[in-house]
């Protein structure tokens, strides 16, 4: 081939490789109102790898629920249309893409688009039985492939009667409901999970010991840049709410929670030590010639982090350097995700570029069934 011509081969392989994410991002940004986000085709090839990983974060949109945020104007969820879901869906997504088991979430706007106290602890509730009754340990053909984070009763601006409903019900849904831990917002309305009214649901979280899986919201005031909020307002809130509850002692208080980061925990790996700042820790590795972990705050390394939306090297080595591959759960974000999983086979190639084997099973598998013995018990494997 000449000069030219392999210039422009090159010219055209790079348009290609631009071309793809823009496709997939104009389907999942597609808001016609009379459209929903499809999962995909659903072809049956098997997943080369077998069925071994564990999805920490994807999310459940029963019908009654989608039904109740139509009825009150939502159609949309981080700038992008709700999408369908089912249980039969969700299990044919594990299917082909190698997951034996979800933990199952409810997105923003959970129940905070309801006016009334009542209203929220109504639906919370039939949220949670409806994840323990129907999918953590539902009908034969999706027993074991689920688990659940419950949702809590909190509304838009939190008050003590919320936090009081929370208490009872994140308490109903692990002890009674056998759900495997509890969701929360980053923030609501404003207020971010360190302030004193959560204090009484901080608790009872650190009695419970609950994984707290910590799941990012549209904030309250953004500058709008003509974006989904998704796209990166999403990983700003979270980066919030972490670095809020290092400075308002929240890990220290409550160390028997194990909180859970949704997308690699927003831009905290990246910005650990700058955020750590206002502690000692940055000074005494500057005094003492340490580096790299050491530098940032040991809160921050506790936390666990999931792969959703972030499986790419820039964001896995990042968190890798701040906790240890022990502290990573693979995730994919499904059903939001959908249009970046049309096919089969591996969900997150890009995982190779920071992981060997054994460390990607640990990812996908081993580190999940370490944190979540309930939901190993039901799969009958091994934590040890």
């Amino acid at each position: 081939m000449t000069e030219a011509g392999n210039a422009q081969g090159l010219g055209r392989r790079r348009l290609l490789r631009a071309a793809l994410p823009l496709a997939v991002t104009a389907t999942a940004l597609d808001t016609a109102p009379a459209r929903a986000a499809s999962p995909g085709p659903t072809p049956k090839a098997p997943a080369p790898r077998g069925r071994d990983r564990i999805d920490v974060h994807c999310h459940l949109v029963p019908d009654f629920y989608r039904q109740s945020l139509a009825a009150h104007g939502v159609t949309e969820i981080g700038g992008v249309p709700v999408p369908l879901w089912s249980p039969a869906l969700a299990v044919d997504f594990m299917n082909r893409y190698g997951i034996e088991a979800q933990v199952v979430s409810v997105s923003e706007p959970g129940v905070t688009y309801l006016d009334a106290a009542a209203d929220r602890l109504a639906m919370a509730q039939r949220l949670n039985t409806y994840m323990s009754s129907e999918l953590v340990h539902g009908s034969a053909y999706r027993q074991g492939r689920f688990g659940g984070f419950a949702v809590l009763p909190l509304g838009r601006k939190v008050t003590a009667k919320d936090v009081g409903d929370a208490v009872l019900e994140a308490r109903r849904a692990v002890r009674e409901l056998g759900l495997d831990g509890v969701g929360l917002f980053s923030s609501y309305g404003g207020t971010y999970l360190g302030d004193p009214v959560l204090e009484p649901l901080l608790r009872e979280l650190d009695d419970l010991r609950a994984m707290v899986f910590v799941h990012p919201v549209t904030p309250a005031a953004y500058p709008d840049l003509g974006l989904p909020p998704f796209l990166y307002e999403f990983t700003f809130d979270t980066t919030r709410a972490l670095v809020n509850m290092l400075y308002k002692g929240v890990y220290g208080r409550h160390a028997r929670i194990r909180w859970l980061a949704a997308h690699a925990g927003g831009t905290l790996p990246y910005l650990s030590y700058r955020a750590s700042l206002l502690t000692l820790t940055p000074a005494l590795a500057q005094q003492f010639g340490d580096s790299g972990a050491a530098d940032s705050s040991p809160y921050f390394r506790g936390l666990f982090y999931d792969t959703a939306l972030s499986p790419a090297p820039q964001a896995m080595k990042s968190v890798r350097e701040l906790a240890g591959t022990g502290h990573i759960l693979f995730a994919t974000d499904w059903p939001f995700s959908g249009p970046l999983f049309p096919g089969v086979g591996d969900p997150a190639p890009q995982l190779d570029e920071t992981f060997d084997s054994g460390e990607r099973l640990a990812v996908e598998r081993g580190n999940a069934l370490a944190q979540f013995p309930a939901l190993a018990a039901r799969l009958g494997a091994r934590t040890g």
